[in-house]
């Protein structure tokens, strides 16, 4: 019988989620459901509101949310609740597509895979609630700062002032370095939520040694050996199949860099991709990256990785 335990991918959005997600969803028997806990998810696939970018969730809020994990777990599909929100022809088009996910998954008895980079705070209550296997992903501090700063994404850490147990539980001492940080700087943005996010991921290290955490930069340069390890951590099956689907992901044949439309392709040419982020931020500007992730950064990134 197949190992049925649901398995969350998750880490800072940026970081490779996206690929890993698809590349172990290469498994014919695994259902790929992205980001529930995206403030913009469908309806359909999950049917709380979720008001704040990385939600977190412990046991004194997870009443709020467990319900409809289970529903999405047993691949309960809200038709009505998708139907009633659509606004266009490309949401109609993602109907389609997630309630034939879920129809598959059901009929199939799939095993359920949530890629979510927005659930990495609430890592410990899904392993312990939804006994989920739990893959974190990392990302250089200078690969993830500059893939915001070329997109031009910013980030309101209103996100997390406004979560009280989230700043009560982790972040009260962060709290003025959020408060005071402009609006408009997007590197010291981008640097201090790396840092927030991987100071929880190292804490969860020693006390949980099952948790998966992969480097981004790792599964680029070598992906079939580095997806067959995890493969085999999950339980999954490695075929020919899966194999092939790696490798044409990340052929030297495909582009180096994406399009700043295509943010969710995962065709990349991995290795190649790897020191962009030495072009795209300024000698400044990685050595103040350097400097506001220290503390953590070295925790996962040795001196050398940043030259």
């Amino acid at each position: 019988m197949n190992d049925l335990t649901p398995i969350l991918v998750t880490g800072s959005h940026r970081s490779g989620t996206t690929w890993v997600g698809k590349m172990l969803a290469a498994d014919s028997d695994v259902a790929y459901v992205s980001e529930p806990l995206n403030v913009h998810h469908r309806p359909g696939v999950y049917r709380t509101p979720v008001k704040h970018w990385y939600t977190y969730i412990t046991d004194e809020n997870g009443a709020d949310y467990l319900p409809a994990f289970d529903e999405l777990l047993d691949f309960k599909y809200h038709t009505v609740r998708e139907v009633l929100s659509l606004r266009s022809f490309r949401d109609f088009l993602r109907m389609g597509r997630d309630f034939h996910t879920f129809f598959n998954g059901s009929m199939r008895g799939q095993r359920v895979l949530i890629k979510d980079p927005f659930a990495v705070f609430s890592t410990l209550w899904f392993e312990k609630q939804l006994h989920c296997k739990v893959v974190i992903t990392t990302r250089h501090p200078g690969g993830f700062v500059s893939s915001l700063k070329r997109l031009g994404w910013n980030f309101d850490f209103g996100n997390f002032l406004d979560q009280p147990l989230f700043m009560r539980d982790h972040l009260e001492g962060d709290r003025a370095a959020m408060e005071s940080m402009p609006k408009d700087d997007l590197v010291g943005q981008a640097a201090l939520l790396w840092k927030i996010i991987y100071r929880f991921v190292a804490s969860t290290r020693a006390g949980y040694p099952r948790f998966n955490i992969v480097r981004h930069e790792d599964l680029s340069r070598d992906p079939v050996g580095g997806y067959q390890t995890l493969y085999q951590s999950l339980n999954l099956d490695f075929t020919d199949r899966v194999r092939d689907i790696i490798q044409n992901s990340s052929s030297s044949e495909n582009p180096a860099k994406l399009a700043k439309n295509k943010t969710h392709s995962v065709k990349l040419d991995s290795r190649a991709n790897l020191d962009n982020w030495k072009k795209i931020l300024t000698t400044e500007e990685i050595q103040r990256v350097r400097k506001m992730t220290e503390g953590v950064s070295e925790t996962f990134y040795s001196d050398k990785e940043w030259e």
